[in-house]
Parts: structure tokens; sequence; C-alpha cells
């Protein structure tokens, strides 16, 4: 083991001292790996989830205008709110689109509270920072 050989350098060499120049260029770097590490790596992975989640999104708010504008057109077959023989449709004509209005918003909350109860399941938003029995 006497060997000079078998024994590893405690220390290095000296190097040269580094110029500002020289720090900046190495921050840069770390700045954009760092940036590219936290932001376009998890997008990246998550490609596939997030394509077929806007997709479906985009298929289901379809659906729901369609179906929204099917229950405006029923009500407007209606001859309580219709009236065929009133030129601008009576007095309750624009009864429908407040009803529909109505219906809309219905459909958006009731996901607006899915949405508030998976994340609140999942830990990811509580509603109250205490009940988690300490500071976070």
């Amino acid at each position: 083991m006497s060997d000079e050989s078998s024994r590893t350098r405690l220390f290095t060499a000296k190097q040269a001292p580094k110029t500002t120049a020289t720090h900046v260029t190495e921050l840069r770097d770390m700045l954009v790996t760092y940036a590219k590490q936290e932001t376009v790596d998890p997008l990246r992975s998550l490609g596939n989830l997030l394509g077929f989640g806007v997709a479906g999104a985009l298929v289901i708010g379809t659906g729901w205008i369609f179906a929204l504008l099917a229950l405006l057109r029923a009500l407007q077959q209606i001859t309580f709110f219709n009236d065929p023989s009133q030129p601008e449709g009576g007095t309750w004509s624009w009864l429908p689109y407040v009803v529909t209005l109505l219906a809309g918003i219905a459909v958006i909350a009731a996901y607006g509270v899915l949405a508030g109860r998976r994340f609140n399941a999942e830990g990811r938003h509580p509603v109250h920072a205490g009940d988690q029995g300490g500071p976070r």
C-alpha cells in the first residue's frame, strides 16, 4: 500500500481563476438546463395525456353546446313560450333563452364542484390550509 500508484490524490492542481464572462456563461447554461428540466421535460412526459385531455375536453364541450342548443330549440317549440299567432313570438319568447343560460351555468357549476372535490381528494388544493394539521 505504500506504493505510489495505489494512492489517490486528495487535492487537484489549482486551476486558473474564472473570469466574469465565464461565470455568466455557466450561470446562463445552468438556468437554461434547470428551466428545461422543470418545464419542458415534464410536459414531454405528459404529452400524450395532455393531448387526450384537451381532445376529450373539446369533444365534451362541443357535446354540451349541442345539448344546450337542443334544449333551446325544444323550449321554443312549446306554444307557451312561442305563440304562433303573434309576430314576435309572444310575451314569453325570451324565457327559453334564460332557461338555457341557467342550464349552462348549472353545468359549469357542476363541473367546477366535481373538479374541486377531486383536487381536494388528491390533496392538491385544500380548501383551508389549516386542515392539514400544520404549516405547509
